[in-house]
């Protein structure tokens, strides 16, 4: 008789559903049948039941956090049951142990986590018996069906357990000891900053440096008012629109250049002088892998990339989607040859029901979809065979399932065609350009954009024609700020991380990696800096806390704050799990670099200036600046900028950065410029020249200060 372990119930369920079976308490049986000749038993885990034994059980001297104790090193890890999943272990063990069971099938989801889940539990067990891999990215009757008759054997995915140990014990050496170390020399540095832990990951705190680093973007932003001079044409009543344009720029800095170019145009003659269509065509998108799947639906739903990872897990342990942890976007071409039936399938669920059946063509041969070279261990998320009653789904299953769904069919399509058009239009030697678009061909569009935007469309005017300038103005703008991410496009800055980067033989280890974390990882990496208060939404975007900019400056220029430590570690991991490098090389190398990280940080912590410690930085929120501009609460000093107290209660967003154009900005003249409406006068900004100036009020009501020069007249 076999034993199958499954990672949890759902799927153990599914892997029993396509042979006569019945539960028994805390296993299924499956009845002898041609695939099990002699009957098998399913029992399954509840994710990780075990989990490394922690310093202080290892060590009780280890208990005490004190900087003389590291670095940590034990010379063999051990592992011990979650408390909470003793009687899950007990259960599988039991099975395991059962005399007549003489084969052992390790049927974890068919990636490294599921891999390690099922095989520890095995060694755990002090069970020796002979062991093979199910291996299935579709859990559909037909899929498992199919690969139960071809299973694998153990030592074809032995590396994978290598890989997730060799991950899990490097993980420990370098969280362990970097989260101790840092909190203690971040606590002796700040006194009185009481007892924050500032836990450090290889993959958490880079990610986070992303964020910190956006946010000093946006507090050091000046914004700076531009002007663009725009003229309406009539060219035999053909009225239309065009904008200055030179050196294919449109804006001045000076508002008296852009009127000189107003005044020399308004009312002129005006010659249409180039007009140039283009067609372009744009195909379909690609299929989903998680994180663009992730990065979707919170644009189009406000999901967390958590909740989009655990709405498809339920939809793919319903057998309802494919395998979810994907980094793919291809399929191979024995999935893309079921794409006809589940086509067919679709078509008969209302929403798909005109899209589905009306395909314009096969993508068996386009490698944009189907290129077996570009799938790794596991393909594109895809509907399978099992369609479902849309109404059987929850609102959240519907929404992913219709993305998903949608994807696939949008892929049969051809490529949308737009004209690109754009009319050139000269007053004098003054260029003014027009553009517009249209839709030719809708081709994929209508599968996923129901409701099209309008196209431009431009008049239908002749090179050579001539009119009338007939309006002429000059319209203000201003600069704005970059915007906080929001967690799916921080999902796609981590997976990009290694696109543009100067160092190129870094950017190329990343890509390859495919950047910061993993497809299965990076919703946990998000919603763990949450948990450890280094970053919270607002308004749907990713605000670092106070927290988060200590610790970057304490990992500011290491290997923590860096994409390299994370990306070569990947690659190493990854040769590891296609059993092309040792693990107990990578592990001694994790405990070298554990020893240089502690080294490196109490190196480092005696250059440490930190403006203020916590509980002081809390005191001084209590002491007002002035008062807010924009609703009268007081402004006060929030470390790494001014702001509104009042922000948690009214949503009042003013703020002002503490540095501009490298000068900071004290306290002193921020009191002064709430009081009095401008600042002393500031020495040093740098702007293509170094200059000095006032900082004053350009409209109060906004909160938006602009520089006033020094004339010859005042001081």
């Amino acid at each position: 008789m076999q034993a199958i372990i499954a990672e949890k119930a759902s799927q153990a369920q599914a892997l029993a559903a396509p042979f006569r079976h019945v539960k028994k308490g805390t296993y299924i049986e499956i009845a002898p049948c041609e695939t099990f000749q002699e009957g098998a038993m399913v029992a399954w885990c509840s994710g990780h039941l075990f989990e490394i034994v922690p310093p202080h059980e290892m060590d009780p001297k280890l208990k005490r956090w004190q900087l003389e104790t590291l670095p940590m090193i034990p010379e063999t890890f051990k592992y011990k049951v979650i408390p909470s999943k003793t009687s899950r272990f007990k259960a599988v063990k039991e099975i395991i142990k059962n005399p007549a069971v003489t084969e052992i099938i390790a049927a974890g989801d068919p990636a490294r986590e599921g891999e390690l889940i099922v095989q520890l539990v095995v060694r755990m067990s002090g069970i020796n018996k002979p062991m093979r891999r199910l291996w299935v990215s579709s859990l559909t009757p037909k899929a498992v069906e199919q690969a139960f008759l071809n299973l694998r054997p153990i030592e074809e995915t032995m590396p994978l357990y290598h890989e997730a140990m060799a991950r899990s014990y490097a993980d420990w050496l370098i969280g362990m000891n970097a989260s101790r170390a840092y909190t203690l020399l971040i606590q002796s540095k700040m006194k009185g900053a009481g007892r924050d832990v500032y836990a450090v990951g290889r993959v958490q705190t880079p990610t986070l440096a992303l964020v910190v680093k956006r946010e000093r973007e946006i507090l050091d932003f000046v914004s700076k008012p531009f002007y663009e001079v725009t003229a309406m044409f009539n060219m035999d009543g053909a009225v239309y629109e065009g904008k200055y344009t030179k050196d294919k720029e449109t804006r001045f800095d000076q508002k008296e250049d852009a009127e000189a170019i107003r005044d020399e145009c308004v009312g002129k003659e005006a010659a249409v002088v180039k007009v140039k269509t283009e067609n372009k065509q744009v195909p379909p998108p690609v299929l989903h892998s998680l994180s663009t799947l992730q990065a979707l639906a919170n644009k189009r739903f406000n999901f967390s990339p958590k909740k989009t990872l655990e709405v498809t897990q339920a939809l793919y342990e319903k057998s309802y989607v494919t395998y979810p942890r994907t980094d793919s976007n291809h399929v191979n071409p024995e999935e893309a040859a079921a794409f006809p039936d589940i086509l067919k399938k679709l078509s008969h669920l209302a929403p798909y029901e005109k899209w589905a059946s009306e395909i314009t063509r096969s993508v068996m041969v386009d490698k944009r979809y189907v290129d077996a070279k570009k799938v790794s261990d596991h393909y594109a998320i895809i509907p399978t065979e099992k369609v479902p009653s849309l109404h059987s789904l929850s609102g959240d299953e519907q929404k992913i399932y219709d993305m998903i769904a949608r994807s696939l069919i949008a892929a049969h399509y051809g490529p949308a065609v737009f004209a690109h058009s754009s009319i050139q239009t000269n007053i004098g030697s003054h260029v003014f350009l027009t553009n517009g678009k249209r839709l030719l061909q809708p081709g994929w569009r209508p599968v996923l954009f129901e409701n099209e935007k309008e196209d431009v469309l431009l008049p239908d005017v002749k090179e050579g024609q001539r009119g009338i300038a007939d309006d002429v103005k000059v319209i203000e703008g201003k600069t704005v700020p970059p915007k906080r991410y929001t967690e799916g496009e921080l999902i796609t800055a981590m997976k990009n991380v290694g696109h543009g980067m100067e160092d190129k033989e870094l950017g190329k280890v990343l890509k390859s990696v495919s950047g910061l974390g993993e497809e299965s990882t990076r919703s946990n990496i998000l919603e763990r800096l949450k948990q450890l208060d280094y970053m919270k939404i607002e308004q749907h975007r990713v605000m670092p806390t106070a927290k988060a900019f200590i610790l970057i400056d304490a990992v500011e220029n290491t290997l923590l704050a860096s994409p390299e430590l994370t990306g070569r570690w990947e690659q190493r991991l990854k040769e590891i799990g296609k059993g092309e490098a040792p693990a107990n090389v990578f592990i001694e190398q994790s405990k070298r670099l554990a020893e240089k990280i502690v080294q490196d940080a109490v190196q480092h912590s005696s250059s440490w200036a930190f403006n203020a410690p916590a509980k002081s930085m809390a005191a001084s929120e209590n002491q007002p600046l002035g008062s807010c501009p924009k609703c009268g609460s007081p402004v006060v000093d929030k470390r790494k900028f001014y702001g509104c107290s009042a922000y948690q209660s009214s949503k009042c967003d003013f703020t002002l950065g503490k540095k501009m154009l490298g000068k900071s900005i004290s306290a002193t003249n921020v009191k002064k410029l709430l009081d009095k409406g401008k600042t002393n006068l500031i020495k040093g900004f740098k702007g293509k020249r170094p200059f000095d100036a006032y900082l004053v009020w350009k409209d109060k009501k906004e909160g938006t200060v602009q520089f006033e020069f020094k004339s010859s007249k005042t001081e």
